[in-house]
């Protein structure tokens, strides 16, 4: 009985290319790779929300879970063996730049300075910028292709923004620059809805929580002499001091002490 065999050696991988998809926004969950559905695409042309980042080199990918022993009897014994995390690093290089490999390598957002809208308010964060206009196909690196409206808004020698990788993406990468985590001060008005939002929230909550509070309160002085609630100093906002009063969790020394 003759047996088939092949004595070709194993596959070697002589260039190694990559493929990013960011995190979903709207549903905060990133995206899978299916590659029994999904292996076989277009390299040139990679299914949505995936992104090409070209040719990379020196790829290394090492399992970084933890493993531990469960140990049962006397003396101990391994009964059974768990895995504590499942993790895994992965390392490589790139071989071109755009602003996404960057965002990517650097783990920070590369953010364009845009234009502001006409009448746009100053902001930390950014004003806000005119609209985005539509390219057009045919565009190329060295050439926009633009409707006439749109070109109109343009002079010669303008800067222009162009985030070919970013081109109906719905998600994010990295990190925002700082700018991204403040916001405008509240307005007066907005002070005083908030404070006056505080105030009847808390005394909503001490209306429906006091029959509670009555039980709280006679059990504390059934159970040891001395005042129902305790007074203490702390420090709020701005350094400045207040006094929060709460229902008394020790006893009371001869000295007054708690």
């Amino acid at each position: 009985m003759a047996a088939s065999w092949f004595s070709a050696p194993a596959p070697v991988a002589r260039r190694v290319r990559a493929y990013f998809a960011p995190v979903n926004r709207a549903l905060q969950q990133p995206v899978l790779f299916d590659p029994s559905t999904l292996g076989a695409f277009n390299l040139d042309a990679p299914p949505a929300p995936w992104f090409d980042l070209g040719w990379i080199r020196n790829f290394a990918r090492k399992s970084a879970g933890k493993s531990q022993a469960v140990l049962t009897g006397i003396p101990a014994a391994a009964l059974e063996q768990v895995r504590e995390t499942l993790e895994a690093e992965v390392s490589l290089e790139f071989m071109s730049w755009t602003k996404l490999t960057m965002a990517l390598a650097t783990g920070a957002q590369h953010m364009n300075l845009l234009k502001a809208a006409s009448g746009g308010t100053t902001s930390p964060d950014g004003a806000a910028a005119v609209p985005a206009v539509t390219v057009l196909s045919g565009s190329t690196p060295t050439s926009v292709v633009l409707s006439s409206s749109d070109a109109a808004q343009f002079t010669a020698g303008a800067w222009i923004a162009i985030d070919a990788d970013y081109a109906g993406s719905t998600g994010f990468v990295g990190s925002p620059v700082a700018g991204a985590y403040l916001r405008q001060p509240l307005s007066d008005g907005a002070v005083f809805l908030k404070r006056l939002f505080d105030f009847c929230g808390a005394l909503f909550g001490l209306l429906l929580l006091s029959p509670l509070f009555l039980v709280v309160a006679l059990l504390i002085k059934l159970d040891s002499p001395g005042p129902v609630f305790y007074r203490q100093e702390r420090r709020g906002f701005n350094g400045e001091t207040f006094f929060i009063w709460k229902f008394r969790s020790m006893t009371v020394t001869e000295s007054g002490h708690r």
